[in-house]
């Protein structure tokens, strides 16, 4: 279930979150520049290795940077290839311009950042002995996607399933779809837990937290409406027809 775009349109230009793109798209392509065994360093260096913060004398032993704990920012940065970064920033495109409208521009990149900080430690402490570098913006985006969830339950939300060749296009809630998403993050995640193999090595307990983190953080970045201001834009879900169309 891909989602292509939502009902509600921005109130003011997504500044940040166009930024947090950017940055992320930059430091993909100096990744593509770089030689196989460069990249494999780098990954490793900044993305987030488990085992490198739950046995330290490992960490130190294999030659990690002693008491760097940058990856947790880092990683956030890093994608292991073209439809990861691809679908990483689709999503955060669809659902952040809103997020980022009731928080103002630097409230909603601490936001980002914290949720991503936090997707990273529940991913640490779930995979205390993995030695496989966890990269992308996922926990994040995840956080930004709880947020969505509280502030604009009833938006429509189309999105397109692939049947063998022919996309099938279906509009749902936006409740519907965040929380059919983060079902599957719970399922696979508890099934990582019993059979490590099962992951299918997608960090899932990085989705949960970041998730989580996104609720209990959401109340603190709002920003205060000025007096007379309009009725939040949750309250005025427009059409699929009516929704300026972002591509």
């Amino acid at each position: 279930m891909i989602p292509l775009r939502d009902s509600i349109p921005s109130r003011r230009p997504p500044v940040m979150m166009w930024i947090i793109i950017l940055a992320n798209v930059l430091v993909f392509a100096v990744q593509l520049a770089m030689p196989q065994r460069e990249l494999t360093r780098f990954i490793y260096i900044f993305g987030m290795v488990p085992r490198r913060f739950s046995h330290p004398e490992w960490a130190q032993w294999v030659g990690f940077p002693v008491d760097d704990y940058w990856p947790f920012l880092t990683s956030l940065f890093i994608h292991g290839g073209w439809l990861h970064i691809i679908f990483n920033m689709w999503s955060l495109w669809i659902f952040g311009d809103n997020v980022e409208d009731r928080m103002g521009p630097f409230r909603f990149l601490i936001f980002y950042l914290l949720c991503g900080i936090a997707s990273g430690v529940s991913h640490v402490m779930l995979n205390t002995d993995s030695t496989v570098p966890a990269i992308g913006a996922s926990g994040a985006i995840a956080g930004v996607l709880s947020a969505y969830l509280i502030l604009y339950p009833r938006a429509n939300v189309i999105c397109m399933i692939p049947i063998f060749i022919f996309p099938f296009f279906f509009e749902i809630r936006a409740w519907f779809f965040i929380l059919f998403w983060f079902g599957l993050q719970l399922f696979n995640g508890g099934l990582s837990l019993v059979n490590p193999t099962a992951g299918g090595g997608i960090a899932w307990w990085a989705h949960v937290g970041g998730f989580a983190a996104g609720i209990i953080l959401l109340p603190l970045f709002l920003s205060r409406r000025p007096p007379g201001e309009e009725e939040p834009v949750s309250q005025k879900v427009v059409s699929v027809e009516q929704a300026p169309r972002r591509w």
